[in-house]
């Protein structure tokens, strides 16, 4: 959705860019990500797979942009065959089988979710980790799109941390069932950039 932003002059600087990526956080990746992450992550400790599919399948279905649910899968897909190849456990085993089968998309945060329980990585910091990656990944996009210069792509990842921190915060509360991402134009951009007749990058 970002290279959506710049092209409707919707994002132009780094102050626009910084204000894009909070409402990301704090309206998309916490409500929604991050609470399938966490639910994944408690299921794969308990070895409770049909919960990992459930909340695979539940952030799946409140993904509406068709660009963000096959990237989500894609980069799933990655993750999984990489942990697949380093870690030998039956509870990673039987879920890249579900998702092989077609019972669980195999998003990037539920895969990240089991990869990090299994790896005995805390619930909190698997939660960060993800929302640094998405950020980090954001601003490299952003490098090019916008020129933006290092030390700006850094002072951002830096002011966005307290963000980072409310949204994980934040979702630690929530259920499966109150995944509730909530950006509307972040939403309908992404719709118009899958149909954009030139495109740098997929969402």
């Amino acid at each position: 959705g970002l290279e959506q932003f710049v092209a409707d002059d919707r994002v132009e600087d780094a102050e626009d860019l910084e204000a894009l990526l909070s409402t990301y956080l704090r309206r998309q990746v916490g409500p929604a990500e991050l609470v399938a992450l966490r639910a994944a992550h408690a299921a794969a400790r308990e070895g409770d797979l049909d919960a990992v599919c459930a909340a695979d399948r539940r952030l799946a279905a409140v993904t509406l942009a068709a660009e963000f649910r096959e990237s989500a899968q894609q980069s799933g897909e990655r993750l999984l065959s990489l942990q697949s190849d380093l870690r030998e456990d039956d509870r990673l085993a039987r879920y890249a089988e579900r998702v092989d089968d077609g019972d669980a998309p195999g998003n990037y945060a539920v895969v990240l979710g089991v990869s990090t329980a299994l790896a005995g990585v805390d619930e909190r910091q698997a939660c960060l980790l993800c929302c640094h990656g998405f950020v980090t990944g954001l601003l490299g996009a952003a490098q090019r799109l916008l020129s933006l210069g290092h030390t700006d792509a850094q002072r951002i990842l830096d002011e966005l941390r307290p963000v980072m921190t409310d949204a994980v915060d934040d979702s630690a509360g929530r259920t499966v069932e109150d995944m509730t991402p909530f950006a509307p134009l972040v939403d309908v951009l992404a719709a118009d950039h899958e149909r954009a007749q030139r495109r740098l990058f997929a969402s």
